[in-house]
C-alpha cells in the first residue's frame, strides 16, 4: 500500500483486512457499549422504509465471491451482530422505526481489519411491505478497537447501494456472499475494493460525489444517480410483482441474459455491476418517471460500467499509453511525448508529482513492466532500457541502458520473467530481432540479438510460466515469435500466424493461466496454444468492440479485456473466445477516449491509459481479481489466476 494517501481517504473507512467465518457462526462477546453506536436511515429514494432488517455484515476470507462463482458456505458474509432478539438464515439484525432509522447499540462485534458493510432488506417504503427492497453501504475496515466510533451516521439508499455493489463486484456472489481466499495480496485487495465506495459517495448524506475526496478524480455522478433510480423504481413500488420490480429483477440475471434472477434490488446491483452491457434499453427506461436522484444521464448509454477518471502525476499533453501495475497495487504509467513515468495509487491519487518521473535516458517511452523488486522498466523507442526504483528514483544513468543488441534501434515493448531477466521487443524491421538484458541492465542476448522465429517488427512481448518469450509482430509477417529462456527461436510455422492473425497486427500478446497465447488483431483475437497452435478459428474471435486495439490484459477468471483504441471502449472475452461485451465494446458512459493499455488489479478493477483524454480510468469491480505484479505469476506459474 502507498504511503497514507488511503488513510487520508478513508477519513470514515479506514483499511486493512482479515476474514471471519460463516453467518451462522456465533459472534465475538460484544465489547463495551461505549462509542460503539452505528446509526443510521434506511430511504427508498427520498422516503423512509419502516420495518427493514438492518444486518452487519463482514466479507469472508475462506473462499472467493464474484461473477459466476456460486453461492456457499465458503463465502458467506459473516454476521457480526448478536444480542438484538431478532434473527434469521441471514443473522441478526434490528429493524428500522416509523421513520427509517435504526441503531446497533453495542450489540456487535467485528473482528479488526475485516471488512464490513450494512445490508438492509425489506419494510415498507409506504406502498406496503416490498421484500424485494435491498440496499447496501459500506463502513470498510473494523478498526482495531473492534468497533466503529460512535459519531458514524449512514444514510442508506440506492446510490450508496450502487456505490457498494460496484465497489466489492469483484469479490460479490450476492449481497450475503461476499469473499476472497484470505491471502495478503486477497485481503488487500479487497480491503482497496471496500475503500472505492468512497470514491463514490458520501455515506453520511448519501449522496454521489463529483470528484474523489483528493480532487484530481472525476466520478460520474449523473450515471451513479441513472442507476440508483434504476433500483429506487422497485423500492418504492408494491413488491416482487410489480412492473418495475419485475422488469428490474427479469433482467438483471447473474449472467446477464441467462442465470439465477435476483429477488432484491441489492443483488440487481451487483448483477449489474457484473453485467454492465445486459438489457439496457429496459433498465434505462425504469429510470426516466420522476427519478428522486438527479442529475441524471439524458440519453441512453452504451452500457451500465462506472468508470472513475484521474489526471494529474506528470501525464503529458500525449499519453498515457502503457500502463502496469505493481504489487502495492499502485498504478504506473507512460506518456510517450512528454517523456514521463506516472505514478497513481490504487485510490487514484498521484504521487510522481506534477511533472512525473523523468531522467534515467526516458526518452519516447513506449512500454513497461514491474520486477519482482517493484523496481520499474521502460522500453524507449529512442533505443534504450531505463529502470526506475519503486519509489520513482532513476536507477539507469542517461541515455539509459545501451546494450549490444538495441543498436539504437526502437524498443517498443518490454516484459520481465521469472529469473529477473528482461525482454526488449524491437519494431525495427531493418535489424529483425529482439533482446534480453539481466536484472542490472547487462547483455544476456548477443551482438545482434535473438533472430529467427519470424521475427521482424516485435511490438508487445509476455511470459509464459515456462520462462518462454512470445512476441507480437505486426510487420507483413503478422504473426507471434516464441523464444525459449536461453534464446532460441522456435521454428517458424503456418500455425505461428494462423487463429485469425493477419495483417496489420498483432499489436499485443499476453498468456492465459493454462499457457495458450493471447494475440489482439485489428478486428479479430487470437488464440494459441503453448505451442504455437491455432485454437481460434481462421477469422479468429470477433465481435465486442473490437477495434484497432492497442492493449490486453488477461484477469483472474480467465477472461480476456481488450483496449480499443479506434472504438473508445473495452472488451471483453471469455477464455472460450465468446463476445461479453456489446458491439460497441463497454464505453463507461463515453468516459474512455483513445484507450490504449489495459491493466487489472488485486480487487478486480480495470484499469485504461486514455491518449487521448490525457487520463488513467479505472473501471469499477467489472473483472476478475488478479494476481500483481505480472511477474509474480510468471515466477510462481499462476499466471491469470486470483490471488
Amino acid at each position: 500500500m502507498s504511503p497514507n494517501f488511503r488513510l487520508q481517504l478513508l477519513v470514515l473507512f479506514p483499511l486493512l483486512l482479515t476474514g471471519c467465518s460463516l453467518s451462522t457462526t456465533a459472534p465475538p462477546t460484544p465489547l463495551p457499549e461505549k462509542g460503539r453506536t452505528i446509526q443510521g436511515r434506511v430511504l427508498g429514494g427520498q422516503q423512509p422504509i419502516v420495518g427493514a432488517h438492518v444486518y452487519l455484515l463482514a466479507a469472508n476470507t475462506t473462499g472467493y465471491g464474484g461473477n459466476g462463482i456460486t453461492a456457499s458456505a465458503s463465502n458467506a458474509s459473516v454476521s457480526l451482530l448478536g444480542g438484538t432478539g431478532n434473527s434469521d438464515s441471514i443473522g441478526s439484525y434490528v429493524l428500522s422505526d416509523s421513520g427509517g432509522s435504526f441503531s446497533i447499540n453495542g450489540d456487535y462485534s467485528c473482528t479488526p481489519n475485516t471488512q464490513v458493510y450494512l445490508y438492509a432488506l425489506g419494510g415498507d417504503p409506504g406502498a406496503g411491505a416490498n421484500s424485494a427492497a435491498g440496499l447496501l453501504a459500506v463502513l470498510g475496515n473494523c478498526p482495531v478497537s473492534g468497533s466503529f466510533s460512535s459519531s458514524l451516521f449512514v444514510s442508506m439508499n440506492e446510490v450508496t447501494t450502487i456505490a457498494a455493489a460496484y465497489a466489492m463486484a469483484g469479490f460479490a456472489t450476492d449481497a450475503t456472499h461476499v469473499s476472497n481466499s484470505g491471502t495478503t495480496l486477497a485481503n488487500s485487495g479487497i480491503a482497496d475494493a471496500f475503500a472505492n465506495a468512497a470514491q463514490l459517495v458520501n455515506i453520511t448524506s448519501g449522496a454521489a460525489l463529483t470528484t474523489t475526496p483528493e480532487g484530481n478524480g472525476t466520478v460520474p455522478q449523473s450515471e451513479i444517480d441513472t442507476l440508483a433510480d434504476i433500483l429506487a423504481a422497485c423500492v418504492n413500488s408494491t413488491g416482487p410483482g410489480s412492473p418495475a420490480c419485475t422488469t428490474l429483477l427479469g433482467d438483471e440475471l447473474s449472467g446477464g441474459t441467462t442465470g439465477t434472477a435476483p429477488t432484491e434490488t441489492a443483488t440487481a446491483a451487483i448483477n449489474m455491476a457484473h453485467n454492465p452491457g445486459a438489457n439496457i434499453p429496459a433498465l434505462y427506461a425504469l429510470s426516466t418517471s420522476s427519478p428522486p436522484f438527479e442529475p441524471v444521464l439524458g440519453i441512453q448509454p452504451n452500457d451500465f460500467a462506472i468508470a472513475l477518471k484521474f489526471t494529474g502525476g506528470g501525464i503529458g499533453s500525449s499519453g498515457p499509453n502503457a500502463i502496469a501495475i505493481d504489487g502495492s497495487q499502485n498504478v504506473w504509467v507512460l506518456s510517450t511525448a512528454a517523456n514521463t513515468l506516472s505514478e497513481f495509487t490504487n485510490a487514484g491519487v498521484a504521487l510522481s508529482g506534477s511533472s512525473g518521473y523523468t531522467g534515467g535516458g526516458l526518452q519516447s517511452p513506449e512500454g513497461l513492466a514491474i520486477d519482482l523488486s517493484g523496481n520499474v522498466w521502460v522500453a524507449n523507442n529512442a533505443g534504450s532500457v531505463s529502470k526506475f526504483s519503486s519509489t520513482g528514483t532513476a536507477i539507469s544513468s542517461p541515455p539509459g541502458y545501451l546494450v549490444a543488441g538495441l543498436n539504437g534501434a526502437g524498443p517498443a515493448a518490454v516484459a520481465v520473467d521469472g529469473s529477473g531477466n528482461v525482454w526488449v521487443a524491437d519494431d525495427t524491421s531493418y535489424m529483425p530481432h529482439v533482446s534480453e538484458l539481466n536484472s542490472s541492465g547487462g547483455a544476456v542476448s548477443p551482438s545482434s540479438g535473438y533472430t529467427g522465429g519470424g521475427v521482424i517488427n516485435a511490438v508487445s512481448v509476455a511470459i509464459d510460466g515456462s520462462g518462454n518469450a512470445w512476441f507480437a509482430d505486426d510487420s507483413n509477417f503478422a504473426g507471434v515469435s516464441k523464444f525459449s529462456s536461453g534464446g532460441t527461436p522456435s521454428p517458424l510455422t503456418s500455425s505461428n500466424s494462423g487463429g485469425g492473425i493477419a495483417f496489420p497486427g498483432p499489436f499485443a500478446v499476453a498468456i492465459d493461466a493454462s499457457g495458450n497465447v493471447w494475440a489482439a488483431c485489428s478486428t479479430a483475437l487470437a488464440k494459441l496454444s503453448s505451442s504455437g497452435t491455432a485454437i481460434s478459428p481462421s477469422t479468429g474471435y470477433t465481435g465486442g468492440g473490437i477495434a484497432l486495439p492497442k492493449g490486453i490484459a488477461i484477469d483472474g477468471g480467465g477472461n480476456v479485456w481488450i483496449a480499443n483504441y479506434n472504438n473508445n471502449s473495452v472488451s471483453e472475452f471469455s477464455n472460450g473466445g465468446t463476445a461479453l461485451t456489446p458491439s460497441t465494446g463497454y464505453t463507461a458512459a463515453g468516459v474512455l477516449s483513445g484507450p490504449y493499455g489495459v491493466a487489472i488489479d488485486s480487487s478486480g478493477n480495470v484499469w485504461v491509459a486514455n491518449d487521448v483524454s490525457q487520463s488513467v480510468d479505472e473501471l469499477l469491480g467489472i473483472a476478475m481479481p488478479v494476481i500483481t505484479p505480472l511477474v509474480t505469476g510468471v515466477k510462481n506459474n499462476t499466471i491469470a489466476t486470483a490471488p
